[in-house]
């Protein structure tokens, strides 16, 4: 069957609203996102593309001015096959990409690590095991791995309950320094966001903990812990305190020692605070795991450095990099990106680099691989630092191709209306990447059009004037930074909607007569 619109139509109706949130904070448990789907069949009665009167359609220069996001918006579509840049606002303007980097960080890993690669955390014994006693010290190893949750440590106590370990003589010690330590991953942001966590080789629960309160007679109950679906086991390392004051809400005055403003608590509630010592929150959640497995440990102890004799009794390994990548791209976890990052460089490099110089490294690489130029000082898009031209960003996505290794593993964006609700059997497909900060939404990646051609885009929107007051100001949302972002995503949406309807499949000429939609 065959479906024909008014092309004009078809572009007058097109709406706009949210291209879709980065999210912070992922999930402990990541879902596999949705499979790819088939050929779209767009009837008339059901179709998403609105019937509304003949207009003349808005230039992109319009719809910019009509988004109203007094700072600079930079913008540029592309023929995946061809590389002919299509339309284009200030192209050539570098702008922070916010967690749009992250496709840039995946690209890296792969050359580096490739899809197959697995972090791997091990237990090792340090002298023999005899009669179920191991007279010496007892290690868990971190690999890395940005993934390991408080179940996969349940998994390996009860390996190593398994392999015959009924009592240790010596430390428990927990090794960090697969990959250089940091407090956190980008100091300006506030210290109590969990999308901000300390970064270590030995990694748990994305390094946040889960801190809830509740009222209990006339006091407060607060309670941490490692959960994951479920809630999970106590955690003793960290601690929160509630306190009487106005502000700030969240104070910290040593490493994992929080207090609370008592008049922000309400009626009870929940939060994940980031953790600043992961290997030995790791190791407090196995000590418990390890007893209720039946095996009694000593308080953890955090190293830097492995014994060089010791002996493998349990390991976990992680999902494929591929699968980790396709999860850092739909959740934005910024702890993956970073991981990610350092491990890719490490690879390359042979050397261990902290978070700035691997990203440095990183930014060499993509100016020999791509022939661009940036600037990027982490791996997630935390710092408003990075920067990168929309130009540049769409010639990495055209170098890689619409058949490389991005596209399957990039997020797929649902189009929407201007009341944010979903469009369905829209006849486009876009996989992009969307970032977010306070003042700043970008969104890169790849179109199929209604006619099945390839496009490639980049959105990038900054107001870095007042992204920096609203930094200033102390607040976790800044006033007017939800409306101003929400503004941007509309963009994004009738961006996206206008290019997926507009370009031909033949010679990508921008018309105005018809769109066939064909089943």
């Amino acid at each position: 069957m065959s479906v024909t619109f008014s092309r004009r139509a078809i572009l007058t109706g097109l709406l706009s609203s949210a291209a879709g949130v980065a999210l912070a904070e992922a999930p402990l448990v990541s879902p596999r996102p949705n499979g790819r789907t088939g050929a779209v069949d767009v009837a008339p009665e059901t179709s998403p593309i609105p019937r509304i009167a003949p207009r003349v359609r808005a230039t992109i220069e319009e719809m910019i001015a009509a988004a109203d996001l007094d700072g600079t918006v930079g913008c540029v579509l592309a023929d995946a096959d061809t590389g002919e840049m299509l339309e284009q606002i200030d192209a050539g303007v570098a702008l922070p990409p916010a967690s749009v980097t992250k496709a840039v960080t995946a690209l890296y890993a792969l050359d580096a690590l490739g899809g197959a690669f697995r972090f791997v955390t091990r237990i090792y014994a340090t002298a023999p095991v005899e009669g179920g006693i191991l007279r010496g010290d007892l290690i868990l190893a971190g690999g890395g791995d940005p993934t390991l949750s408080a179940d996969h440590l349940a998994e390996l106590a009860d390996a190593l309950k398994a392999s015959g370990v009924t009592e240790v003589t010596g430390r428990f010690l927990c090794w960090r320094g697969a990959l250089p330590y940091a407090e956190e991953i980008e100091p300006s942001q506030l210290d109590h966001l969990g999308y901000n966590p300390a970064v270590s080789g030995l990694n748990l629960n994305y390094n946040r903990v889960y801190f809830e309160w509740a009222q209990s007679g006339g006091d407060w109950r607060v309670t941490l812990d490692a959960r994951t679906e479920n809630p999970g086991p106590p955690v003793s390392m960290a601690r929160v305190r509630i306190v009487d004051r106005g502000s700030p809400v969240f104070a910290t005055d040593a490493p994992d020692s929080w207090t609370v403003a008592r008049s922000a608590l309400g009626n009870g509630g929940s939060r994940r605070m980031p953790v600043r010592q992961p290997a030995l929150y790791a190791g407090d959640v196995f000590q418990t795991l390890a007893g209720r497995a039946g095996l009694t440990l000593p308080a953890p102890d955090v190293i830097d450095d492995l014994p060089q004799d010791r002996a493998e009794l349990a390991q976990h390994a992680s999902a494929t990099l591929r699968t980790i990548l396709q999860e850092m791209l739909l959740y934005s976890t910024n702890l993956t990106a970073e991981v990610c990052g350092l491990a890719a460089t490490q690879a390359k490099f042979a050397t261990s680099l902290d978070i700035n110089a691997s990203a440095a490294q990183m930014t060499r690489w993509l100016g020999q691989k791509y022939g661009i130029t940036c600037d990027f000082v982490d791996h997630s898009g935390l710092s408003d630092q990075n920067r990168i031209s929309g130009g540049d960003m769409v010639k990495i996505l055209l170098a890689v191709g619409p058949d490389g290794p991005l596209r399957p593993i990039m997020r797929r964006i649902a189009m929407t209306d201007q009341d944010n609700n979903r469009l369905e059997d829209y006849p486009i497909e876009v996989r992009a990447k969307t970032g977010t900060l306070n003042f700043v939404s970008a969104l890169a990646g790849y179109i199929k059009t209604a006619e099945g051609s390839d496009l490639v885009f980049t959105i990038f929107a900054v107001n870095l004037e007042r992204r920096a007051q609203g930094k200033a100001s102390g607040d976790e949302v800044p006033e007017g930074s939800i409306a101003w972002n929400r503004r941007a995503k509309r963009l994004q949406q009738r961006l996206l909607q206008r290019w997926g309807l507009v370009y031909r499949n033949d010679d990508l000429q921008d018309t105005t007569d018809q769109v066939l939609v064909t089943d």
